[in-house]
């Protein structure tokens, strides 16, 4: 599975001197800027059905675990919508904006340990890491966005995570370690029918609906530990599609452009190993006939020594959102472009 030293060396090293080939970015990005600011680390932000909010999730100052937060993108004060304890991640709006969803360990048992070691690591002067191994207590929440009503969807025994909405709202695919591997399930929103869809030894993760609600993308190192490549598999589990087959490289958060003919996504060469492998956002081309789908043409979209991940589009697919570290601090936050069309 997924360790957490593979994302430790992307996001919390921040880059020396990192150069950006803004003239290559121009091609495809315009009116870049930087749009978390204030909080020691950003990232993973999703943008709100109507385009005018994000939801992310970042550390507190002074607490050594993300929490979720939610701004208007014209403004810079984050609103938290977490609990304020526990780890937290994947965060995301419901179609109809009424509520978030996202993952919490915030009922873990032993949480006051936790945290200490947390902090015992960072006073040792230990990177806090990007992310985790998989958190046993880590379940599945929807809350009002407003901040009330919060609700408990998973509570099953191992990591339940990185969930996200189809367009119509009615279902939620996710992450899970309920069998002792990380496979993809599909449940209704109210977290009842769940249903399991993949089922290889190995990581699948990071998994998302096609705009048209039959397909879902997803990352798996089934081939190869740590070595990431991407997926698309039927609703129904009977197709599953491998969309990229490098074991050289690392190849994760995919996310569909709205109108379903292209997905963007982070990849690095690791033949040399992490050190100096630099990630950044590529795009390819889906051709969909005969009821299946196949990788067409692949564009690099960023070009920078920098860390470039977890690409999303504005619903309108007019703004592409990542995590970056292309910053003058090298910290992770997350930056916005407006994208032109291919």
């Amino acid at each position: 599975m997924l360790t957490t030293a593979l994302l430790t060396l992307i996001l919390t090293q921040p880059p020396k001197d990192a150069v950006t080939d803004t003239a290559a970015e121009s091609q495809h990005i315009t009116n870049l800027r930087q749009v978390t600011a204030g909080l020691p680390r950003a990232g993973e932000g999703y943008f709100s059905p109507d385009g005018q909010w994000i939801v992310y999730q970042a550390y507190p100052v002074g607490y050594p675990f993300y929490q979720i937060y939610v701004q208007k993108l014209d403004e810079t004060t984050p609103r938290l919508l977490s609990t304020g304890r526990g780890r937290t991640t994947c965060a995301y709006f419901s179609p109809d904006q009424k509520q978030i969803l996202f993952a919490s360990a915030h009922t873990d048992p032993q949480i006051d340990q936790t945290e200490l070691s947390a902090r015992e690591e960072a006073a040792k002067g230990g990177r806090r890491r990007y992310m985790w191994d998989f958190d046993p207590h880590m379940d599945l929440y929807v809350i009002d966005f407003n901040g009330t009503g919060m609700k408990r969807l998973t509570d099953t025994p191992g990591y339940d995570a990185e969930g996200s909405y189809s367009r119509d709202g009615k279902q939620i695919v996710f992450t899970s370690s309920r069998d002792g591997d990380a496979d993809l399930y599909i449940m209704d929103a109210d977290g009842s029918n769940t249903r399991q869809l993949t089922n290889q030894p190995g990581y699948d993760g990071g998994p998302f609906f096609s705009p048209d609600g039959q397909w879902v993308i997803f990352r798996s190192d089934r081939d190869k530990e740590h070595m990431l490549q991407l997926y698309a598999i039927s609703m129904d589990g009977k197709t599953e599609v491998q969309l990229t087959n490098n074991l050289d490289e690392v190849n994760w958060c995919p996310y569909f452009h709205p109108s379903g003919k292209y997905i963007i996504w982070s990849r690095a060469d690791y033949s040399r190993g992490p050190t100096g492998a630099h990630f950044n956002l590529f795009q390819m081309d889906l051709n969909w006939e005969k009821g299946t789908v196949s990788s067409g043409m692949i564009t690099q979209i960023t070009h920078s020594t920098a860390a470039d991940v977890l690409p999303v589009f504005s619903p309108d697919g007019t703004k592409l959102m990542w995590t970056s570290t292309r910053g003058a601090d090298g910290t992770s936050q997350l930056w916005i472009a407006d994208w032109k069309a291919e």
